[in-house]
């Protein structure tokens, strides 16, 4: 082994940890995996990946169900779903070295803020992935489009570290940008989050029903620009015409089902805090009303409260 050779953790091995941790590991990465329901699958039949980029298998992942059993690591992958953060004072300082690099590779606004103020010396880093990936069984990963993922700098000197990540990921076959502004790229993502996310529960659809409609259209784009006028509120840098680029890439994307539909679907808490309700609350306190975000916002608090409480 390199003895600059990074040790990562992969914290939540669903859709987005199991594809970005696997392709780490298939490349050559020191992946230790943290799995929950699908430990015993991960052991006896290995982590598989169905891709658009070719399939794989790992028969023998560094597989474990307890994090206390896993080693410090260089780089920590937070994958788990956001309703899952307060369970991190747990499971992150077993992993933690002075020089640990968590990287929250999540959806939403506001995890790294939060995170911060549970460990203030922590280097944190945030990561937005762009991919349409599901988990479709036991340590089972089914990656349909894209797969890019953007990653930006939130607190602590992490530089050099950033860019042994990105060396290893891109050496895995990940396309990766190094954002100079985690706000602008954590608010350009909610401007696909936001309106597809939320409409595919409430209509429930996949994007390619929502594209079809030319009344759901317009109401997309009206969220997106209204995404985009909120974020200058933080800082970020988003022009008007992105919403198009947005709109015209859905329109040429497989058939997908976001992950709050995925969510819905099997009866599992909804992600709305840190994709809705923290914009729209922190927007409001800077002056602004996202009254469209904010009326899908309660919608999905209804549908979240009735869903979970039907769960069978």
């Amino acid at each position: 082994m390199c003895a600059n050779k990074l040790r990562y953790a992969v914290i939540g091995c669903g859709a987005i940890g199991g594809y970005y941790g696997g392709r780490l590991a298939l490349a050559g990465a020191d992946v230790h995996f943290l799995f929950h329901s699908d430990y015993s699958e991960a052991v006896s039949r290995g982590l598989q990946v169905e891709s658009i980029n070719g399939d794989f298998l790992l028969p023998h992942p560094q597989a474990y169900r307890d994090v206390a059993a896993m080693p410090p690591c260089d780089v920590v992958m937070v994958s788990l779903k956001t309703v899952m953060n307060d369970h991190l004072t747990q499971l992150l300082p077993p992993l933690l070295k002075p020089s640990t690099l968590v990287i929250l590779i999540q959806n939403g606004w506001g995890m790294e803020r939060d995170l911060s103020l549970l460990f203030p010396e922590l280097k944190i880093a945030g990561a937005m992935a762009f991919i349409a990936s599901n988990k479709v069984g036991p340590a089972h990963v089914r990656h349909l489009d894209f797969g890019a993922i953007t990653i930006g700098s939130y607190c602590g000197e992490q530089e050099a570290l950033l860019l042994q990540v990105a060396n290893d990921m891109s050496n895995a076959g990940i396309p990766v940008v190094l954002a100079p502004d985690l706000t602008t790229a954590r608010w350009r993502k909610l401007v696909w989050n936001i309106p597809y996310n939320g409409l595919s529960v409430v209509l429930r659809s996949t994007t390619d029903q929502l594209m079809q409609h030319p009344d759901v259209c317009a109401l997309i784009r009206d969220l997106m620009l209204e995404v985009i006028e909120a974020s200058r509120l933080f800082g970020a840098t988003i022009p008007e015409s992105f919403a198009d680029e947005m709109l015209e890439a859905t329109r040429k994307m497989r058939p997908y089902q976001p992950s709050m539909m995925l969510d819905y679907l099997y009866h599992r808490p909804m992600e709305v805090e840190y994709l809705y309700s923290r914009p729209v609350r922190e927007a409001c306190e800077h002056g602004f009303l996202m009254r469209k975000t904010q009326m899908l916002e309660q919608l999905l608090l209804f549908n979240n409260l009735h869903n979970v409480a039907e769960k069978p």
